[in-house]
């Protein structure tokens, strides 16, 4: 007997995955993994698979998990910054990707030898790999930019495969924080949080350094199909893609479409104010806290990256399949549930309960890690039904953009709340106040929900006549599908 992994098929005919045969079950859920990549190799270009892999995988998530870690302990312990002034200086880390539209821009209306996509990796990854790590945030900005230009063209063009190629990201993002975290803890132990900063800092025998250069690797062998427009009248035809472009992307968002899931994501994202410092510095206090060690905490995070990966199967086995509408709805909803968990854990009735701080720790963070990327997931996949062809690189930016604006705005009014509630490095007192707070305005988020379409990621989101019809220009930002 045999049975296939689903029964959607292609417009060739053919199945999304091989038969697998029944008689091993066992084999059949360690083959499903295998033959998911494979699938998307054949269908998307095994370059643009490892494109993904390496800008998910090692440049978000291994770097930016060892990132957090190291930097977390810094402003604790060498700086000795109150919470709530990290939470502000963490929030400048945003800018970078708030710039995201001027660099999907350049790479949609600004080709380089015939090329909009493979130059831009070139240029992001050789501007970390020579700069300080302030443009080395600027660098994975820019990369991250190109990446989801290719991702939002390959929705749009294969909107059957969205999810899975979101669930891609995720899978690489939590694979590569998982290893960064299993590690991070231990080399601040081991090396202390400034010597481990500076090591990071230093490049070429920085842990970071490594990033960057496989970013340049990935501008010389990712495929793209050369434009074959002759450069006549260049400065002119530039000028005129620049002024599409703008035009194109003010058209798209006026559309009620458009800007309503575009202001729940803002708000969904905003609404949710960022408690991070004070929990660290909670966790880690000797007095008020368990004292977690150094090791433990980047357990308890790589721990959390593992449920992520689990929320991203979820998510792509079970949840795809239903309209965005009721995924965020009921996601939303176990979200507030799951900051319950942190109200419970500050206030210390884990112990009440006979729950150690260990164990309550691990779970609270393996669920809500799980839960964020479900919530995450479906916003990403409706971005990339929001764009025009055309214009995707760009317009997705832009709404990614949207989205880098809402974090901010968590971090740094987190960071205010934190203040106004006397939350300092040794005082937690109304920290528990701080979280019902932020739990009050997640289920608060549950109401804009009717912003989202009771749609799925298969239906025409944007109208046909956003753009001018122009399929010179389609074909030169088009990857190549095998």
């Amino acid at each position: 007997m045999e049975t296939l992994e689903t029964e959607k098929l292609f417009s060739d005919g053919k199945p999304l995955l091989k038969p697998i045969s029944d008689h091993s079950g066992v084999v059949s859920v360690l083959l499903q993994p295998y033959q998911w990549l494979q699938m998307l190799c054949s269908r998307l270009n095994l370059s643009f698979v490892l494109g993904v892999v390496l800008v998910y995988g090692v440049n978000q998530g291994f770097s930016g998990s060892i990132f957090k870690v190291v930097t977390d302990y810094y402003w604790k312990d060498v700086q000795q910054v109150q919470p709530s002034v990290v939470q502000l200086y963490m929030g400048l880390y945003y800018i970078p990707w708030v710039m995201r539209p001027i660099w999907g821009l350049f790479t949609d209306v600004f080709p380089i030898k015939g090329y909009k996509r493979k130059p831009y990796f070139v240029v992001s990854g050789v501007l970390g790999l020579v700069s300080a790590i302030a443009v080395v945030v600027l660098a994975m900005a820019i990369a991250d930019v190109v990446i989801d230009a290719c991702i939002a063209t390959n929705s749009i063009n294969i909107r059957s495969l969205a999810p899975d190629i979101q669930s891609l990201c995720m899978v690489c993002s939590s694979a590569g924080a998982l290893v960064g975290y299993a590690t991070s803890g231990v080399f601040v132990h081991r090396l202390g949080p400034q010597r481990f900063l500076f090591f990071v800092i230093k490049g070429a025998l920085g842990v970071l350094a490594f990033s960057p250069a496989t970013i340049v690797l990935l501008g010389f062998f990712i495929y793209e199909k050369k434009s074959s427009t002759v450069p006549i009248q260049k400065n002119k035809k530039d000028t005129d893609g620049l002024g599409v472009a703008v035009k194109g992307m003010y058209k798209t968002i006026k559309y009620p479409e458009v800007w309503k899931p575009s202001l729940y994501m803002f708000i969904s994202l905003a609404l949710n104010i960022s408690t991070h410092e004070g929990h660290f510095y909670w966790y880690t206090d000797p007095t008020a806290g368990p004292a977690f060690s150094q090791e433990f905490v980047g357990i308890i995070y790589a721990i959390g990256a593992l449920a992520s990966i689990f929320g991203v199967l979820i998510y792509h086995k079970k949840l795809k399949g239903y309209s965005f509408r009721n995924i965020l709805f009921f996601a939303q909803l176990v979200y507030f549930f799951s900051g319950m968990l942190d109200l419970m854990f500050i206030k210390r009735w884990n112990l009440t309960l006979g729950i150690p701080d260990s164990f309550f720790v691990i779970t609270e963070e393996s669920f809500s890690r799980m839960i964020s990327k479900i919530r995450w997931i479906p916003m990403v996949v409706l971005s990339t039904r929001l764009c025009p062809l055309g214009i995707e690189g760009t317009f997705f930016a832009f709404l990614m953009c949207i989205d880098s604006f809402g974090q901010l705005a968590s971090k740094w009014s987190g960071g205010f709340v934190l203040h106004a509630f006397g939350v300092t490095r040794h005082e937690f007192g109304n920290l528990w106040l701080v979280i019902l707070i932020r739990n009050i305005l997640r289920l608060v988020t549950v109401c804009f929900v009717f912003l989202v379409p009771d749609s799925d990621h298969l239906d025409d989101l944007v109208p046909s006549d956003v753009l001018p019809k122009n399929e010179s220009e389609d074909d030169d930002i088009k990857l190549l599908l095998l």
